[in-house]
C-alpha cells in the first residue's frame, strides 16, 4: 500500500497551527496574514498536498450538511456526544457546516424514520447510533450507494457499508470491570449480575462477553448470571433488578454496562443491598456522583462521549473534504473513575466545558422522531 495522502491536519500539525487557519490559507479566505499564507503554501508543497476531487466538490457547495441521528438519552451521555460533534465542527472552521439533529426521544424508536429522512433530504453525511443494526442495515447501504457516508457512534452496524465506527473499546471495558469486581470481592464466592440494553446491540454483547470471560478465567469462584436486558427503560430496569435482588441470596455484585444505573441503584437501596453489593457502573453524570463519593459505587467506566462525537465528525470531514482514509474503526480506551480521582476528573470536565462554551456554535437544525408519525 502506498503512502496515505497528506491532509489539512498534517499541514496544521507541521506548522503548529489550527486546521481552520490552514483551510483559510489554502482557499484564499480572509482572516490569514500574507506571511502565514505563504508558510502554509510552502509546507503544503513540501508535504505533497494535493486537493482532491472531493475537496473541490465540497468547496463548490453552499452547505455541508451533516445529520446527527442519536437518542435523547436518560443522562448526559448523548448530550456530551452531541457537544463533541458541535465542538469538532467549530474547530475545523468550515464556514458552510450545518448540523441537523434528528433526535429520538426513546432509544430504538423512530431511528429508522430519522435515517430515511436524512437520506431523503440528501444530506452530505450521517452520524448515527444504530441501536437496531439489523433493521437499519439496508437503509445504511442505500445511503452509501447514494454517496452519503455513514459513521456509527457508540456501537457498530457491521456489514452495512458504513464508512466507519467510533466507540469505546468494549472488550477493554468489560475486562476491566470484571477484574475490578473480582479484586473488590477479594475471594468472596457468589454470583454477579450484568445489566445491558439489549444483547442484539454489538457494544453491549461484547461488554458482557468480555466480562464473563475475564471473570471465569481469573475468578472462577464467581458466577456470571444471564444478562438483564432493561431496554433503557427506568421502570423495567428497576423492576427486573429488584426481582433479582429479592431472589438471589448469593448475589455479590452487579455491573451496569449502560448509562441506566440510577434505577439499578435505587432498586438496591430499596432492597437494603446498596452497601452490601460491589457495584460498577458506566459513564459519569451528576446523579451518580453522590454514589461514588459514598463508596456505594466502587468505580464507573467512563466512555468518553465527547471524544466519540468529535472523532465521528472528524472521520466524516476527512472523507468528504480531504479524501483522508484513516482507520475506519476507532476504539477509544475507557477512563476509570473512582472516589480517589473523582474530584480531579470533575474539575477537568468543568474547565473543558467552560472553555468550549465560549466558542461560536455552527448552524443547527433540530428534528424529533418519536416512532409513529406521518
Amino acid at each position: 500500500m502506498g503512502k496515505p495522502p497528506t491532509t489539512l491536519r498534517d499541514i496544521a500539525k507541521s506548522l503548529g497551527t489550527s486546521i481552520g487557519t490552514v483551510h483559510r490559507a489554502l482557499h484564499d479566505n480572509p482572516g490569514v496574514s500574507p506571511a502565514t499564507k505563504a508558510r502554509v503554501l510552502q509546507v503544503a508543497r513540501n508535504l505533497g498536498y494535493r486537493p482532491n476531487l472531493a475537496a473541490r466538490y465540497l468547496s463548490s457547495k453552499k452547505t455541508l450538511r451533516i445529520s446527527v441521528n442519536t437518542p435523547q438519552g436518560t443522562t448526559s451521555f448523548w448530550d456530551e456526544v452531541r457537544t463533541g460533534i458541535r465542538d469538532e465542527a467549530e474547530s475545523i472552521l468550515l464556514e458552510n457546516v450545518e448540523l441537523e439533529f434528528r433526535t429520538c426521544p426513546i432509544l430504538g424508536e423512530g431511528e429508522d424514520e430519522a435515517l430515511e429522512a436524512a437520506i431523503h433530504d440528501q444530506v452530505d453525511g450521517i452520524i448515527i447510533f444504530p441501536s437496531s443494526p439489523q433493521t437499519l442495515r439496508s437503509a445504511i447501504r442505500r445511503a452509501s450507494r447514494a454517496n452519503i457516508p455513514v459513521v456509527c457512534v457508540a456501537t457498530d452496524a457491521p456489514q452495512s457499508g458504513r464508512l466507519g465506527m467510533v466507540a469505546i473499546d468494549t472488550l477493554a471495558s468489560g475486562s476491566i470491570a470484571a477484574d475490578l469486581m473480582g479484586r473488590f470481592l477479594n475471594g468472596k464466592a457468589g454470583s454477579v449480575a450484568v445489566t445491558v440494553f439489549d444483547m442484539d446491540i454489538t457494544e453491549h454483547a461484547e461488554k458482557y462477553t468480555a466480562f464473563e470471560s475475564t471473570l471465569q478465567n481469573f475468578y472462577p469462584h464467581l458466577q456470571t448470571l444471564k444478562p438483564i436486558e432493561d431496554h433503557d427503560l427506568e421502570k423495567e430496569a428497576y423492576r427486573k433488578c429488584r426481582k433479582l435482588f429479592d431472589e438471589s441470596s448469593d448475589l455479590a455484585g452487579i455491573y451496569v454496562t449502560t448509562e441506566a444505573s440510577i434505577p439499578v441503584l435505587k432498586a438496591a437501596e430499596d432492597a437494603n443491598l446498596l452497601n452490601r453489593l460491589t457495584i460498577i457502573t458506566t459513564d459519569l453524570f451528576p446523579d451518580l456522583v453522590p454514589y461514588l463519593r459514598s463508596g456505594a459505587v466502587v468505580a464507573t467506566i467512563y466512555q468518553r462521549p465527547h471524544a466519540q462525537g468529535e472523532m465521528a465528525l472528524r472521520m466524516l470531514h476527512e472523507f468528504l473534504a480531504e479524501g483522508g482514509r484513516r482507520s475506519h474503526q476507532v476504539a477509544l480506551a475507557p477512563h476509570l473513575v473512582m472516589r480517589g480521582n473523582l474530584d480531579f476528573f470533575l474539575r477537568r470536565q468543568s474547565q473543558e466545558l467552560s472553555s468550549k462554551d465560549k466558542r461560536r456554535a455552527p448552524r443547527e437544525a433540530n428534528h424529533e422522531y418519536a416512532g409513529d408519525f406521518a
